[in-house]
């Protein structure tokens, strides 16, 4: 075996290739997604007015009166959180539009708000530009309003829909679908129960090429992708692993589609699924995705997002955390509070990498060649990696701070570019006189957090390769400080 002295590696060849991609691996739009992290979602409608959930359709538009909106103020509130992107509900299920759409009267157009004049996605869009935030769109495939829906003009409506949204608002970095399909609603006034065929109706493949075709850079998000798929629960919980791979198949055995997938898989993903399909865990820093005055005082505290993002954002996964504006158009006091103090836990435990540019070297070294070296664990870089020779399936890289540093939290991130091939990992401390295993984790992917108990101190850390399906490629290997005051 080879086995570089620290901070040396021997003659390297002129070009080693680098390793040959395993399985399913991320297109250029997914490796974007990925690096975002954490994203807010804006439920925002006519039932921010009724109190409801889920609104029946027959609302009134001059419900709609948020008179003090602001949409700069509740994007500064999500950066500040730390949040890279926002995804608004355009259009629930009750029909309600946020913009004046030319395809039905049942939007903001119809509302005294703003003289008819307002536009929520125009105003939002632009906000997250201004704030430095990716924007996207959540469009309800379910329309409880419309005459049409369950019959083929619905769809092309649905369409029409879609494009006014992929072209009239800039850059769309997610376009989410849910699986809320058919059921009693107004319908024009028919007040009736519609069912359709989830499977078939909606004919997704050819929506998606719309997708595709618009916003060619935009992430599709459903129960089955294409692009990112739902972890299967409303908790913002990943599985433990979560494999960024995932081959979905329907509640009967059958082909998925929105809203008919076996949800019990979602959670963990295929270890060798054949889709690159990562989770993003939805939940609400609230009991309900609306704003309701009656939850004013059961918002998730700061400590509670803390541990969302550890068991989703530390698995691989993405986090979607829905704040719901209230009626005056703006995000509520308890909302901002918890909001503000996630983002000072994420400033001031993540703003330094005590890993930064430590000595660092490893049992083995793809061909020799320092492009592959593991000073690329500590270099800060994304684009390079540690990586090892093919066929081989266990290795270690050492780190040496060159002085004790105290940390409570180890990230890693894999190269995905090539694919998840790391199975099983653990990291050891030496303690002066031997190496202790501190912590252990299945799966890394585009990164594991691994929040150990308590603050240790450690000059040299050691990371093993216990497990893999193709050759290890390792892009960072990092130790954070938690502030002394950090939420709990």
């Amino acid at each position: 075996m080879f086995l570089a002295a620290p901070g040396v590696l021997a003659a390297r060849p002129a070009r080693v290739e680098p390793p040959a991609a395993y399985g399913a691996i991320p297109a250029a739009r997914q490796l974007a997604w990925h690096e975002l992290e954490t994203t807010a979602f804006l439920h925002f409608t006519v039932n921010t007015f009724t109190d409801k959930e889920w609104g029946y359709g027959d609302e009134d538009p001059n419900l709609f009166q948020p008179a003090a909106f602001d949409a700069d103020a509740i994007v500064s509130a999500l950066a500040a959180a730390g949040m890279r992107g926002v995804i608004l509900t355009c259009k629930h299920h009750d029909g309600f539009c946020l913009w004046p759409t030319k395809t039905t009267n049942h939007s903001v157009r119809s509302s005294s708000w703003r003289g008819g004049k307002g536009d929520v996605v125009r105003d939002l869009a632009g906000a997250a530009r201004r704030h430095g935030l990716q924007f996207g769109v959540y469009l309800s495939p379910w329309d409880r309003h419309s005459a049409l829906y369950g019959t083929p003009e619905y769809i092309k409506i649905y369409r029409e829909q879609l494009t006014e949204l992929l072209t009239g608002y800039g850059p769309i970095f997610e376009v989410w679908h849910d699986g809320a399909n058919g059921g009693d609603g107004f319908y024009g006034g028919a007040r009736e129960k519609r069912l359709i065929d989830k499977r078939t109706y909606y004919d997704w493949p050819k929506t998606w090429e719309l997708v595709r075709r618009l916003q060619p850079e935009a992430v599709i998000f459903s129960d089955v992708g294409p692009d990112v798929r739902w972890v299967g629960n409303e908790q913002g919980i990943a599985g433990d692993p979560c494999w960024a791979a995932y081959d979905p198949v329907g509640a009967d055995g059958g082909a998925a589609s929105p809203g008919d997938v076996r949800e019990r898989e979602s959670p963990a993903g295929h270890r060798h699924g054949a889709k690159w399909l990562p989770a993003e865990c939805d939940v609400s820093i609230r009991p309900g995705w609306f704003w309701h005055e009656r939850e004013n005082d059961r918002v998730k505290t700061a400590a509670q997002l803390v541990d969302l993002y550890y068991q989703s954002v530390g698995r691989g996964a993405n986090l979607l955390l829905n704040v719901p504006p209230n009626r005056h158009g703006l995000l509520a006091a308890e909302d901002q509070a918890s909001l503000r103090s996630f983002g000072e836990y994420r400033r001031s435990t993540f703003g330094k990498n005590l890993a930064a540019h430590a000595r660092a070297w490893a049992s083995q070294v793809r061909g020799n060649d320092r492009a592959y070296g593991a000073g690329n664990l500590v270099d800060g870089r994304s684009d390079t990696c540690w990586a090892v020779d093919d066929g081989v399936l266990a290795a270690e890289a050492t780190i040496d701070f060159g002085r004790a540093l105290t940390f409570r939290v180890i990230r890693m991130r894999e190269a995905i570019r090539f694919g998840q091939r790391i199975d099983r990992v653990a990291v050891d401390r030496w303690n002066g006189g031997a190496w202790v295993q501190l912590a252990a984790a299945t799966a890394i992917g585009a990164r594991r957090l691994i929040r150990i108990e308590r603050p240790v101190a450690a000059q040299r850390l050691r990371l093993r390769v216990t497990e893999a399906s193709a050759s290890p490629a390792l892009s960072e290997f990092a130790v954070f400080a938690e502030p002394g005051d950090a939420v709990r």
